[in-house]
């Protein structure tokens, strides 16, 4: 067990001759999603970060460039589903940051709720990721990363708008991008790159651009910063 050497709040640990990726779990005893606890020294308890469950992790595991994430970040999640992902993030930000978890379906919310409800530095949100007009008052501040996992056919223009009301200047960004909820006739390569052209068009930097096989197929992460 030992802190990663480039992903702070992230550690590699060693499990039967294989290094895996794992965060240090905030509320011990506890696994959300049936992932792996690991003891570590004194009273430290450490989970298992999956990267078939993950595209953050997926995309960390591919030697993605990209890594904004520290304690006390305050994180923006457009797609939250059930919580997956934002309960390792909670470990990363810790007691000092916040994340706000976005989910249009009020299933995935629930569950969310049930999951995380134990962590106070997450803050469910029960909302449209494409209108985010509508959830601004429940967000009273502005965010230092955005993190979007939203399969629907206009994927870069929802982070944009997104990012033009919430994130700070100079925030990262990180959004997967499923090629088939964009048009399943159509080359995946072909609608990554017209999604990032549209980013860089917006004047933000897009500075990384991961697949993610074979993790989850037809996948990329894009990784950035505004301009």
């Amino acid at each position: 067990m030992k802190a990663h050497n480039k992903f702070e709040g992230i550690f590699a640990i060693t499990v039967d001759g294989n290094e895996i990726l794992g965060t240090r779990n905030m509320t011990p005893g506890t696994s959300v999603y049936g992932e792996r606890l690991f003891k570590g020294s004194g009273q430290d308890e450490y989970r298992e970060w999956n990267p078939n469950r993950s595209k953050l992790c997926a995309y960390l595991r591919k030697n993605g460039k990209e890594y904004y994430l520290k304690e006390g970040a305050v994180v923006l999640y457009l797609g939250a589903a059930s919580g997956t992902t934002v309960s390792h993030l909670s470990d990363i930000v810790g007691t000092r940051g916040r994340i706000y978890a976005v989910e249009f379906s009020a299933r995935s919310l629930r569950e969310l709720v049930q999951r995380l409800s134990s962590r106070e530095n997450v803050i469910p949100v029960f909302a449209d990721a494409t209108k985010p007009a509508q959830y601004r008052s429940l967000i009273p501040e502005q965010v230092d990363i955005i993190y979007q996992d939203v399969a629907q056919p206009e994927q870069a223009k929802l982070l944009i708008d997104n990012a033009q009301t919430f994130l700070k200047p100079g925030g990262g960004f990180y959004i997967a991008i499923k090629s088939r909820s964009i048009d399943v006739t159509v080359e995946p390569e072909i609608i990554f790159q017209k999604e990032r052209a549209i980013l860089a068009k917006a004047g933000y930097d897009v500075t990384d651009m991961r697949d993610i096989a074979p993790f989850s197929d037809d996948h990329v992460v894009i990784a950035g910063k505004t301009g």
